[in-house]
């Protein structure tokens, strides 16, 4: 089965300890924590693989501390550790180690990734169409893996006490197409999303299984956490702030199912949305594609546009069915396996089975979808109406400005 957009996520623990922690500084005399920290996953964009190769973790007090200041306190993988992100999925984790932490308030959190030397791979992809997995592709790493992936999220440990924190390393919009050679870039996307194990747990028809299944949790229309299915069609959206998402389902070959509006109450919330009696199946339908270019003006070298195909319920929400970066060198995307067919909703509903019907009024309509282009620092456009209903589309094209 091909494995679509998966995110690789750190559980970054400070619990109570008697070790008296390394470097780090602050709370002097007060009890330490200890630091520890493991990952886990969910989907990625046309690949049977993504690796990253992980060094170290790294923890500063000062905001302005550089690689080589004193005060660093480290957990140093040894060996580095190449994890295959799409090993893991649906709120699983691997642990990578731990080190004690002083008491103290912490304004500096870096992710670093071992570099590509020379015919090293440390971080690479395979991509679906590969045959039997043979062709490793490595990604261009940009210098941030050496200095470390900076991570905005400030956070205290008190003396003697607890802190968790979970690093959400986006793997889809993180690999990016570079020019026609086949190169491919790494430009890391991270950021921090809830610690406790909740979420949205589901069964889809093991049928579909073949099929390139992706669930992901939204709001308004942007893509919260995203998973695919395990061998028994079940699939958990993990580790989700409290709040209202909409949950999308789509499949090659078929129509997109909508969950409207289901609730996470709190942190510990699982709210199941199907169960393994009666599974969630959904419609064939005929899939077109809509392809272009998102350029930047200006250029940048650390910023990348997405592109993604949305569509709005008359009594819903608006949901993305799908999303690409583009190409960093010439700005190139395609939106393949976009259903023809209209999308079918079901408003959530603790009762189940929850019960589905195809939705004709949609916007743009059926077969339609809006485009929209971002990228961060620039403005977002947008095509109102792509029809796909009987070509694909070609030539869709933006150019982002600040």
């Amino acid at each position: 089965m091909k494995k679509t957009p998966r995110t690789l996520s750190l559980i970054a623990s400070v619990s109570a300890a008697a070790a008296l922690a390394a470097c780090g500084g602050g709370g002097s005399g007060a009890a330490p924590g200890t630091l520890s920290v493991a990952m886990t996953d969910a989907p990625s964009c046309g690949y049977d693989a993504v690796n990253v190769t992980v060094q170290k973790i790294r923890v500063h007090q000062s905001a302005t501390a550089g690689e080589n200041d004193a005060g660093w306190t480290d957990i140093t993988l040894n060996p580095a550790r190449k994890i295959n992100l799409l090993d893991l999925t649906n709120g699983a984790l691997e642990e990578l180690g731990q080190t004690p932490l002083a008491a103290g308030h912490y304004t500096q959190l870096r992710l670093v990734l071992d570099a590509n030397t020379g015919a090293s791979k440390a971080n690479s992809i395979i991509l679906t169409t590969s045959p039997a997995n043979a062709n490793e592709i490595a990604l261009d790493t940009p210098s941030a893996v050496q200095s470390g992936i900076k991570l905005n999220h400030p956070f205290d440990v008190a003396p003697g006490q607890r802190v968790d924190l979970v690093l959400d390393f986006d793997a889809c919009k993180s690999i990016v197409k570079r020019g026609n050679s086949g190169a491919y870039g790494l430009k890391p996307v991270v950021s921090v999303i809830p610690t406790v194990l909740n979420g949205i747990d589901g069964f889809i028809d093991p049928a579909l299984l073949g099929s390139h299944v992706q669930v992901s949790a939204q709001q308004n229309g942007t893509v919260v956490r995203s998973t695919v299915p395990n061998a028994n069609g079940e699939f958990f959206l993990a580790r989700l702030a409290p709040g209202n998402y909409d949950v999308v389902i789509t499949a090659d070959g078929h129509a997109a199912a909508v969950i409207g509006t289901v609730p996470v109450a709190d942190t510990t919330s699982v709210v199941k949305v199907s169960s393994t009696a009666v599974p969630i199946g959904l419609q064939g339908s005929v899939a077109g594609s809509i392809s272009g270019t998102a350029l930047l003006n200006p250029a940048s070298a650390t910023e990348v546009a997405y592109v993604a195909a949305k569509q709005s319920f008359a009594a819903g929400p608006t949901v993305t069915i799908r999303y690409q970066g583009a190409d960093l060198t010439t700005g190139a995307y395609s939106l393949s396996q976009l259903p023809v067919a209209a999308p079918w909703f079901a408003p959530y509903s603790a009762a189940l089975p929850i019960v589905f019907a195809a939705q004709t009024n949609t916007t743009p309509g059926t077969g339609k979808y809006r485009v929209e282009a971002s990228a961060n620092g620039y403005a977002t456009q947008f095509t109102p109406s792509v029809d796909i209903t009987t070509a694909n589309q070609a030539g869709v094209n933006f150019t982002l400005t600040p």
